[in-house]
Formats: structure tokens, sequence, C-alpha cells
């Protein structure tokens, strides 16, 4: 049967397609949230305090690590389509659970499930795009793959942003998180072919030596893997503090949420198809470099933050802040890959992705008690001063890659 298999992008092109298809779907689920959340949790809930409002990223922050962390363990012995179609499972009941919330903490409860639902859904579709391509095309691969999530997330952001303008926060918005689910399932179950067998191929050829203990390499031991995962975290934290405080700072500035659900798309959009280029160009360039100047690009961008007021001015930023994101996103997958054998690789991007996606929950924990005890601005100051020193940590540690 083996025989049969060949490793390459375009030699798995339509299997890859319909992977690219099910991840934008993936993405569109936590668009739903990205834009409305704040006004809905003061409008619907009576909810001011900055760290209760962040509560939900917390939640799905903290979720979507643990279940990351396990997809890439389970990946190997259930398969990545069984995980893929169960992730889905959980995806149905988040729409109307949001619609019907009758208090904040069945918002939250939403968002462990989305959390669950990201992490089975999204590991799974990174870890089969990187069975199927091998090593050659692996930057390019990530970079679809990410570019389809994003983007989705930057569509689906907007959307909600129009919808809730014209009908209001609750319940129409969430619709879209219905249709969503249920063909992201469909989806799975009828088109998907599980890769596993592609990874005893790529393994034959494979020179990297095994990790003697996958999860304290990739955490603290292995200076590229090690320093790749700080940035991943570091990373989310901006991104968790972005995609709750930012909204919450434009609403003081008294933004229209029709604005707002603009500003906030257009970070994640510019994130999502800047892949497309950087994904290919981690192939061939630098890859310390891209997370470098990525990281370094996005601190830049969130400490100029407070000291804007003007519509374009945000737009500007979000779009450097997302070109920054696009920079490493793609980069820090195909790096961990290109640092681990092939029968460890999904234990070991679960590992990063499990210390990636706490930095949700991290990043709003900080930025939500900050912004309580001093002010939104000091939150977001001191979280792109993180962001630089996260990039100092990619320059002094890693290795030359």
């Amino acid at each position: 049967m083996s025989k049969n298999i060949t490793l390459g992008l375009r030699e798995n092109w339509k299997q890859f397609a319909i992977l690219v298809i099910v991840n934008a779907f993936v993405g569109g689920m936590v668009g739903l949230e990205r834009t409305i959340f704040p006004k809905f949790a003061t409008q619907e809930f009576g909810i001011d305090s900055k760290t209760a409002i962040l509560s939900f990223i917390v939640a799905f922050g903290i979720t979507k690590a643990l279940t990351n962390y396990f997809t890439g363990r389970l990946a190997n012995k259930f398969g990545r389509k069984n995980l893929l179609a169960f992730g889905w499972l959980f995806a149905i009941p988040i729409p109307f659970i949001l619609m019907n919330a009758t208090s904040w903490n069945w918002v939250v409860f939403a968002n462990v499930l989305l959390g669950i639902n990201q992490g089975l859904t999204w590991s799974s579709t990174v870890v089969m795009k990187i069975d199927l391509v091998g090593e050659k095309d692996r930057g390019f691969a990530m970079g679809i793959n990410e570019f389809a999530g994003y983007f989705a997330v930057g569509v689906v952001a907007f959307l909600t942003g129009i919808i809730a303008q014209k009908y209001g926060v609750t319940p129409y918005p969430f619709y879209l998180g219905i249709g969503i689910s249920i063909v992201g399932l469909i989806l799975s179950i009828l088109f998907v072919n599980d890769t596993r067998k592609f990874v005893n191929i790529e393994q034959k050829s494979n020179q990297n030596k095994a990790l003697g203990n996958v999860f304290l390499e990739t955490t603290f031991k292995n200076k590229s893997l090690s320093s790749i995962t700080q940035a991943g975290l570091v990373n989310n934290l901006n991104d968790g503090m972005i995609w709750g405080i930012l909204p919450i700072l434009l609403l003081s500035l008294n933004y229209e949420t029709k604005n707002i659900g603009i500003i906030a798309a257009i970070y994640p959009t510019v994130w999502g198809i800047g892949q497309l280029f950087t994904g290919k160009m981690s192939d061939h360039y630098s890859k310390k470099k891209m997370l470098f100047w990525g990281m370094l690009l996005q601190g830049i961008a969130i400490i100029s933050i407070p000291f804007l007021t003007d519509f374009y001015e945000f737009a500007t930023i979000a779009a450097l802040l997302g070109f920054g994101t696009a920079l490493v996103y793609p980069t820090f997958l195909s790096a961990i890959a290109s640092a681990t054998s092939p029968t460890q690789r999904a234990e070991s991007i679960g590992v990063f992705r499990l210390w990636r996606d706490l930095g949700y929950a991290i990043g709003a924990i900080l930025s939500g008690i900050i912004a309580d005890i001093y002010s939104v601005e000091t939150a977001i100051i001191f979280i792109g001063v993180l962001t630089i020193l996260s990039s100092l940590v990619i320059q002094f540690r890693m290795p030359r890659n």
C-alpha cells in the first residue's frame, strides 16, 4: 500500500484542499466572538469589569491549550480524522448556548466547548497537512493552513459586526455559527482521509534524532524548540489582549460596532493573507530571522496603540500587527516540524500548541487585571514590552535556522 503513497503538496492537492476548506470553517467559529463580545457582555449581562469580560478568553485559552496537548498525544493512536470529526461535535451546541444564555457562566461554558473544538480540529488539520506534504513544502503548507483559518476569523468577525450593527448583538450574529459547525462536521466525515500512513514514508528518510522527553525538550531543554515555544506563548498572549482589550478601548473612544468590526477584522485578515507568502518564505529564508522580526514588529505595533485616536491610524496599526503575526505563525509550525522526527512531530506540535494557546489565557488575565488596576493603555503597553522581550529571546537563544 505504501508504494502508492507520495509526499508532496502537488501530489496530494485534492486532500490538502479539502483540509484547507475545513480549517476555514474551524477559524470561522472563533470569528463569531471577535468583534461583539465586549458589547455582548455589557449590554446583555451588565458586566463592566475588564477581568470578568475577558474570562471567556481565559476559559477558551486554557481548554484549547490542554486539548492541543492531548490531540498531539492521541493523534497516532486514534487517527487524525477521528479527532477532527469528534472536535466538530463540540462546536454544534455553541451558537445555541450563546443565543439562549441566561448568565455569563453559560457564555464561559460555551467557550470551554469552543476551546475543545479548536484544539481537536485545528491541531488535526495542522498535523494532517504536515503529514501530506513532506519537508519541501512544509512552510508553504502551514501558510495556506493558517491563512484559511485566520482569514475566516477576519471575515466572520467583519460579518458579525455588520449583523450586530443592524440587528443587535444577539441572536442573529450567532446564526452563522450554526451553519459553520454543521458544514464543518459534514466535510470532515465525508471527504477527509486519515494521513497516518504518510508518516511511515517520511520516517524512512528523516535524519532527526528522537527526543528523550518530548514535553521537556519542547518546553525547556532544546534551544530551538523552547525558543519557538516561548515566542508562540507570547504571540497568543498579545493576541488574547487584542481580542479582548482592543474592542474595549475602541468602545471607550465612542467607535460604532461596525467600525470596531472593521478594525478587529483587519488584523486577522492581514495575518491570514500574509501567511500565503510568509509560509513559502519560511521554506527558503532563515526561520530565526523571520521569528525575530515578526515578534519585534508586533511589539512595536502594540506599544503604539494607546497613542492613537483616528480610525485610519488604528487600521494601519492593525495591518502592521497582522503582518508581524503572519511572519511568525506558519514559521512556528514549520520550524517545530523541521526540528523533530516524524513519529514525534504530532506530540511536539501538541506541546508547542499547549503553551502557545495558554498565551490566550495568560494574556487575558494579565491585561484584564492591569486594565482594572491601572488602565487599558497601561495593559497594552505592558503586553507590547513583553512581545519585544520575546523577540530578543529568539535572537540570543535560538540557534541559526
